[in-house]
């Protein structure tokens, strides 16, 4: 009986005169209890009557908000219907519906259960990029740092597998897989968001290293597609989405000062696209002040009675200069 006793002592006296805990404080999780609140937002705070920008008609928006301290850093988003996800850098999802009248329900929160590294600190769950299966429900993620793919089963059930593509091997650790789209005929689209190197024709502007996957990363052992993506001047792409007339679109994102985003939307044909290639696109649209601005992240399009609908996310950093948005447009031509 006395050895527990001793064993009590010692552990005590150990804790005593040992130095508080110095290391990276734990990634924050979000918790079981599911609270979001959505207040609408304008297009231009200045005039509501304002909804064209560009080629797109602004539909209306959302600013989301949690009381949740891990809620936030949204980057990648998937939409079907009315169901909602988004998912963070830092290794959680957020899902919901949101009817016509931009009411949510159905609210479930969840961390990613299983990813690069421990899962202790915010490098291990860098989870910049989302694709997903509608057929079924697969989810795929790219993860900046590791440079690596993870697939995971619907709703996030459990992590199915991972690799590392010998592609991605040399891509920026904290410039990765930022952009990841799985495409209708099974290819997996993806976009690095920084790529090292000289810069190209003009001052800050350099090509983005980019890849075509004949099928998924993870089961398909054929050379990816290697071309360039040269996004507009000074922009870093932050996310892509393919539309239902088989056009890529790319959300691109600068930061300014005093502290403003930008972004400019690019329209891609894909016939562009093939080894080798250094594609460019077409700007459709840009937000910028005086209008709704933020540092928009993940892209998603659907189809709504014949029309194309984009939407965009932001990542607010978890900081109190930036919000968490969900706006809707329709894209016109």
């Amino acid at each position: 009986m006395r050895r527990p006793i001793t064993l009590l002592l010692v552990v005590g006296t150990v804790l005593a005169i040992a130095p508080g805990w110095t290391g990276e404080v734990r990634l924050p999780l979000l918790g079981r209890r599911a609270n979001l609140s959505a207040t609408r937002v304008a297009l231009d705070p200045d005039d509501a009557r304002r909804t064209r920008v560009g080629a797109l008609t602004f539909l209306g928006g959302v600013h989301l908000a949690s009381r949740d301290p891990a809620f936030g850093g949204y980057s990648s988003l998937a939409v079907r219907g009315d169901r909602f996800m988004l998912l963070s850098d830092g290794g959680n999802a957020v899902g919901f519906r949101m009817s016509a009248d931009w009411r949510l329900s159905a609210i479930r929160f969840r961390n990613l259960p299983g990813g690069p590294g421990e899962g202790w600190q915010k490098a291990d769950r860098d989870s910049e990029s989302m694709a997903v299966d509608p057929r079924t429900g697969k989810i795929w993620v790219g993860f900046e740092r590791a440079n690596a793919i993870w697939r995971y089963a619907p709703g996030f059930a459990y992590a199915e597998g991972r690799v590392a593509p010998p592609a991605m091997a040399k891509w920026d650790s904290n410039g990765g897989a930022e952009s990841l789209v799985r495409l209708r005929d099974g290819r997996f689209l993806v976009i690095a968001e920084t790529t090292r190197g000289p810069r190209v024709a003009v001052p800050l502007r350099r090509g983005r290293q980019a890849l075509i996957f004949a099928g998924d990363p993870l089961k398909d052992g054929r050379p990816a597609v290697r071309f360039t993506y040269m996004p507009p001047n000074g922009y870093d792409p932050s996310d892509a989405t393919e539309l239902p007339d088989g056009r890529l679109l790319v959300l691109n994102r600068a930061f300014g000062l005093p502290f403003v985003f930008t972004n400019i939307l690019v329209l891609i044909d894909p016939r562009e696209i093939r080894e080798g290639a250094r594609v460019t696109g077409r700007a459709i649209a840009t937000l910028a002040p005086p209008l709704i601005h933020d540092n928009f992240e993940g892209v998603a399009a659907t189809r709504e009675a014949g029309a194309t609908m984009l939407w965009l996310v932001s990542d607010d950093n978890q900081i109190v200069l930036e919000r968490t948005l969900l706006l809707k447009f329709r894209l016109n031509g």
